[in-house]
């Protein structure tokens, strides 16, 4: 355990972030896509031009979270510091929590005003692949880091219990953006408890009352626990956003500019 210990703490994340987007980019050109679309090239560079400011911003956002968990570490703040039980459960345990609470920033990105104008950004893509994952506005790194520092102070996990948790993570990230169908035994048998690629696609529904549903990264458990869990076949998803439908809307710069824009959100009902 100590040399896998050993080794994530020395993982350089962005590697596997781009071995994990070579592998599913390469998988949607060989299987069957269920939205065709031209332009690929292009909105891989556009994505990655977003993705590349985001990992700038997160590599800031990290340098924090260690302080702060260093500070808590210092302080032995939290339940594992004073509960005995093996660094396996701490390791389930903090997944859980952690993915638990990126689950209510998520909820709150859309229900907040100020959170939204951020996180439209990754929403506003309207031809989804594998490359979506890095459709982020770079003050959002913020937003989720900050949370999930807060969730490890009460807990008291450590910067180790983090690192598991990313590298449990980031497979799912990607993986869930793919423009790819899988089975639908897998949403009958994973997605009781996890987040498959056809549910997260639901939450990428342009329409409103499927967009405000599967927040979870992880543990789609949570969004049936908490009353936000909604389904409909991939082929009848329809990406983006409405009022993001213009090219122009759809470029790095207006992108990065757009949270200090206004722009009203189109509520579709189904």
């Amino acid at each position: 355990m100590e040399k896998i210990v050993e080794y994530l703490n020395g993982l350089d994340f962005n590697i596997l972030v781009v071995i994990l987007m070579t592998i599913f980019f390469s998988l949607e050109r060989l299987l069957n896509s269920p939205h065709k679309f031209d332009k690929r090239v292009p909105h891989l560079l556009n994505n990655l031009v977003l993705g590349i400011a985001f990992i700038l911003m997160n590599l800031v956002a990290a340098a924090v979270q260690v302080s702060i968990l260093q500070w808590g570490d210092s302080k032995q703040l939290g339940l594992f510091y004073h509960v005995e039980m093996p660094f396996w459960l701490k390791i389930v345990i903090g997944i859980m929590v952690l993915d638990m609470s990126s689950y209510w920033m998520h909820r709150l990105s859309h229900r907040s005003p100020l959170l939204w104008r951020l996180h439209r950004v990754h929403h506003s893509d309207t031809t989804m692949d594998s490359s979506s994952y890095f459709r982020g506005h770079p003050f959002e790194a913020w937003t989720f880091g900050l949370i999930n520092v807060f969730a490890a102070l009460i807990i008291g996990a450590d910067a180790t219990v983090l690192t598991f948790y990313y590298v449990f993570l980031l497979p799912f990230l990607i993986i869930e953006h793919a423009n790819m169908v899988l089975p639908d035994w897998m949403d009958r048998t994973f997605g009781r408890i996890f987040t498959t690629p056809n549910l997260h696609k639901v939450h990428h529904h342009r329409t409103q009352f499927y967009t405000d549903s599967n927040y979870a990264d992880i543990f789609i458990l949570w969004d049936k626990l908490f009353g936000t869990y909604k389904y409909v076949p991939v082929k009848d998803i329809s990406y983006g956003l409405e009022e993001f439908d213009e090219p122009k809307k759809q470029t790095f710069w207006y992108l990065l500019i757009s949270p200090f824009i206004t722009i009203k959100r189109v509520s579709n009902a189904d």
